[in-house]
């Protein structure tokens, strides 16, 4: 089965259920709410008709109309109630008939009033409501007119009356459920419907979702397929994926393809040939100055002239020297290689960078009796100062080291572009493509110094983040290089 299907079976599935038990549990509950909020308006009703009530109860004018021989003024208001004519909109629907049937019990639930006169000297002492709100507890009751129709079902909501602080009787109203029966219908068609449109607008969210991802996943799985992997000291488009390690899964279609695809690049980017020769060109790099500090200090212990031992002194300090920057230039490449894109972007000038470059690496420059020079103004642009700072003392370390001693460092700028010349040897052409590798020795024609690569490799990879990048050619005499940035 295909990935795109698969995602959107469950997507289905998932959303089909939690519709499903959603809406369930929404009609469910339609119709005891719009009870209970009909029960508590009766309850307010059968409170306000209960004291209006306790005056007649009291003089004992509803015990004569239980005997038809007197009306009281409770009761011909009741009365009237029950005759009126109304007509009202409610929300679209039209009520033209009142609903409440009211009755009133004494002491002992007969009933002494019956405003459709059905139950008149009745005895209601064993109905819920009454017998109830005689205790002094709440009472209420749902009562089918026809046992087998639920349709036919009234709510019975009692309220004690009291005379001189004394329960004196029991006044109920009643209320049939089927009026509002429309209501409950109509909300219940709503919630259907509007469920209905929800679960149709969750299955177009689910294709788009689906196919978007499935399309995605495909780009990238096209891509893992045709990517090579870097060569040693280079480093992958900052656009490419990341090479976290995946265990290949026994799986058909899309998923399993992009496995095996990332499973292959990740092998050529970390497999252990790569590893390895990282390790070995390391150790190589670092094997020089580590004997020529040791071969200086077991000559240090014998007894020396004053002369042969400052120079020892003085080749001891310059290859710790030459570790420190190995180690730094590592570090730096390594923060580097873990970044996709240049940070903290704004605008710079190539000028500003430039005379920062050169402040930092005039000191060592003095050292051997170059110097730097800086010309042109360049331009500017969204670039990283202190990576572009960073990139140029690089180059400019590269050449004080190559340029003969008494010599000139040239710092041209022109537009979005920056060269470093040296007069220097240069180095052979086979070598040029390949400076930029970290620990590719690159030792100059009739020089007798070597380069780590590191310093060269850093400026490479800073011209990648910010989208340039680094030209390198010989010159009659010395060496160019040149960090070109896109023009903005």
């Amino acid at each position: 089965m295909r990935l795109g299907i698969r995602l959107l079976f469950a997507f289905f599935l998932i959303n089909g259920i939690a519709a499903f038990f959603v809406l369930r549990v929404f009609m469910a509950e339609i119709k005891p709410s719009v009870r209970e909020v009909m029960e508590d308006m009766m309850v307010d009703t059968a409170n306000i008709l209960a004291e209006l009530a306790s005056e007649d109860l009291a003089a004992g004018r509803l015990a004569a109309e239980a005997n038809n021989s007197s009306t009281s003024p409770f009761v011909q208001h009741v009365r009237r109630y029950a005759t009126r004519p109304i007509d009202a909109a409610i929300w679209g629907f039209s009520k033209q008939s009142l609903d409440y049937r009211i009755y009133v019990t004494d002491t002992t639930g007969r009933v002494l009033f019956d405003s459709e006169n059905r139950a008149v000297g009745a005895d209601y002492s064993q109905w819920r409501d009454v017998a109830r709100t005689l205790r002094g507890e709440y009472g209420a009751r749902s009562t089918r007119d026809v046992e087998d129709d639920d349709t036919s079902g009234v709510m019975h909501v009692a309220a004690p009356i009291y005379v001189k602080e004394q329960i004196a009787g029991v006044l109920t109203v009643a209320k049939p459920t089927r009026t509002v029966q429309r209501f409950i219908d109509r909300a219940e068609r709503k919630v259907f419907m509007g469920g209905l449109l929800l679960l149709a607008l969750s299955a177009a969210v689910g294709v788009a979702v689906t196919l978007w991802m499935v399309w995605n996943v495909r780009r990238l799985r096209d891509y893992a397929l045709s990517v090579q992997g870097p060569a040693d000291g280079e480093h992958s488009d900052p656009d490419s994926p990341p090479t976290t390690a995946l265990a290949v899964p026994q799986v058909p279609g899309e998923l399993g393809d992009l496995a095996r695809a990332m499973d292959r690049m990740r092998a050529r980017l970390e497999g252990r040939d790569y590893i390895e020769g990282y390790v070995r060109a390391l150790t190589h790099e670092l094997k020089s100055p580590v004997a020529a500090i040791r071969g200086a200090g077991e000559l240090l212990q014998d007894e020396l002239p004053a002369a042969d031992r400052a120079e020892f002194a003085t080749q001891v300090v310059q290859q710790s020297e030459r570790l420190q920057r190995i180690i730094d230039r590592l570090l730096e490449l390594s923060k580097l290689e873990q970044r996709q894109h240049a940070e903290g972007r704004a605008p710079v000038a190539l000028h500003d960078c430039a005379e920062a470059a050169i402040a930092q690496t005039r000191a060592r420059a003095g050292q051997r009796g170059i110097t730097l020079t800086l010309a042109g103004q360049g331009s500017s642009g969204p670039w990283e100062a202190e990576l572009v700072t960073l990139a140029l003392t690089n180059v400019l370390d590269n050449a004080i080291d190559f340029a003969p001693t008494g010599s000139t460092v040239q710092v041209e700028l022109n537009g979005a572009t920056v060269a470093v010349r040296d007069s220097g040897p240069g180095v052979p052409d086979y070598a040029l493509p390949r400076l930029g590798e970290r620990f590719f020795t690159t030792a100059r024609p009739g020089g007798e110094r070597s380069g780590s690569g590191l310093g060269l490799a850093i400026v490479k990879r800073v011209m990648a983040l910010h989208g340039g990048q680094m030209v390198v050619r010989n010159t009659a005499p010395g060496l160019w290089v040149g960090l070109e940035f896109p023009h903005t």
